[in-house]
């Protein structure tokens, strides 16, 4: 089943609250929240305290998405707050399987995030590992920003390989994800969407949301 993931990097932060409830009211699946360091991409945002705001605000799942270095360190405050699944990223893992394992142990759902130029080639070794991948189709740091047009062949030869491994790791695009290029890329594969602008930019998150399913 495909999943829409609003990423409240793009809700208004002066009523988070209110932004949450909305977004579940109008038939999110999952919230989706982006912590940045300020190291590893050009921005800063938020840390543990939030997610745990966040949980109490909702019953859905959090989706954790950490943009930043040495994620090892932070696992565990961000599972502790709340979160249900945490993605970290292939480049700044030295020491991906142990990194994994440190997801698993902190019983969240483990994923891993691959930049655009990244190849997939990258996780051949601990797909079997993950319960999803995420697949940046714009350089992370910022909302806002147009989807990477090359990104709909890798989702669909990281597809591809997920098949022929007979694996039941689901794929999340996250980065420019809107209702003009939503069918190209559940076509190629996409499972879980992550939409920031084309939800909160909206007046109607209901109907945005909607648009992103039909």
């Amino acid at each position: 089943m495909r999943k829409i993931a609003p990423s409240i990097l793009s809700a208004d932060f002066s009523k988070l609250g209110e932004e949450i409830v909305a977004v579940e009211k109008a038939g999110s699946d999952m919230i989706h929240i982006d912590v940045m360091d300020g190291h590893f991409v050009p921005n800063i945002t938020m840390g543990p305290l939030i997610v745990s705001a966040v949980r109490k605000m909702t019953k859905l799942p959090l989706d954790v998405h950490l943009m930043i270095l040495n994620p090892d360190k932070y696992i565990s405050d961000f599972a502790k707050a709340g979160a249900d699944m945490i993605s970290i990223h292939v480049e700044t893992c030295p020491h991906l399987n142990r990194s994994i394992q440190l997801l698993v142990e902190n019983k969240v759902k483990p994923g891993v995030a691959l930049n655009p130029s990244t190849p997939i080639e990258s996780l051949k070794w601990v797909m079997t590992q993950l319960k999803y991948i995420v697949l940046m189709s714009v350089n992370p740091g910022f909302g806002g920003q147009s989807f990477i047009p090359n990104t709909l062949e890798k989702i669909s030869a990281l597809k591809q390989e997920i098949i022929k491994q007979n694996l039941d790791t689901e794929i999340q695009v996250d980065g420019g994800v809107n209702a003009s290029n939503v069918e190209q890329i559940a076509r190629a594969g996409c499972d879980i969407f992550v939409a920031g602008s084309a939800i909160y930019g909206k007046t109607d998150y209901e109907n945005a949301i909607k648009s992103l399913r039909e």
